[in-house]
């Protein structure tokens, strides 16, 4: 999407499309022309029209969700590209994580667009994350648990490439939870924005350790020693 332009819309549809029994408004928008020159000056427009510099904390903050979007697109991808070649038994519970991961993209351009807007601006039926999405993803995660052995020291990153990529996607999340609690110490964030990006940095950790069980690749545990000053750098 166009950095010039609004992440989301809160404008309303039409009132057929309302009584269409619609939780949120379809998105009402056309995107004929990807450059407009508008934000050459450094400046942007919110959902509400208003014009504000690129680095406020707003625009960083929705910025890193949509960075955060594109790297759970990456980790979806690299699960596809994974599916022919799975263990027998695996395919099925993999495909389930591929399906969530699309969700939660979804949800994250619901958390831009509400992110994008002023909350004097915010509409009734405009897109954003709720309770409902935060206690889902507490459901997948003990659900996910379950297949899991307890853990004796911290996790690497890395045994996969999908392992890797919800690594670095849940380091993101961390990320863009910090601009959220910067934007919501100034009272201007929504309440549940927190606290969904909470949730979803603690489930990428689980699906990533899910995957390596799935995938059966071995987990990378944290080992003080295998350090130069431990000794045992050479084991690494």
């Amino acid at each position: 999407m166009n950095d010039d332009e609004p992440r989301g819309t809160g404008a309303p549809r039409a009132e057929a499309e309302d009584k269409a029994g619609r939780v949120f408004s379809a998105p009402k928008i056309t995107i004929n022309r990807v450059y407009t020159r508008q934000g050459d000056g450094g400046l942007t427009r919110l959902v509400g029209g208003q014009r504000v510099p690129k680095d406020d904390t707003r625009i960083e903050t929705y910025g890193t969700v949509d960075e955060l979007n594109a790297l759970i697109g990456a980790s979806r991808q690299t699960l596809i590209e994974l599916l022919p070649g799975a263990p027998a038994g695996s395919a099925e519970r993999l495909q389930d994580l591929g399906r969530t991961l699309l969700r939660v993209q979804h949800e994250l351009f619901n958390l831009g667009s509400i992110l994008a807007t002023l909350p004097e601006d915010v509409h009734p039926k405009q897109p954003r994350v709720t309770q409902a999405e935060i206690e889902l993803l507490e459901v997948e995660m003990d659900r996910c648990q379950a297949d899991l052995a307890p853990l004796r020291s911290f996790v690497l990153p890395g045994g996969s490439r999908l392992n890797t990529d919800l690594h670095v996607a849940r380091t993101v999340c961390r990320r863009a939870e910090r601009c959220c609690v910067r934007l919501a110490q100034g009272g201007n964030a929504d309440p549940q924005a927190v606290g969904y990006l909470n949730r979803l940095s603690d489930a990428l950790f689980v699906w990533s350790r899910w995957a390596a069980a799935l995938l059966g690749t071995p987990e990378l545990l944290w080992e003080p020693d295998v350090s130069a000053s431990g000794g045992k750098a050479h084991l690494a």
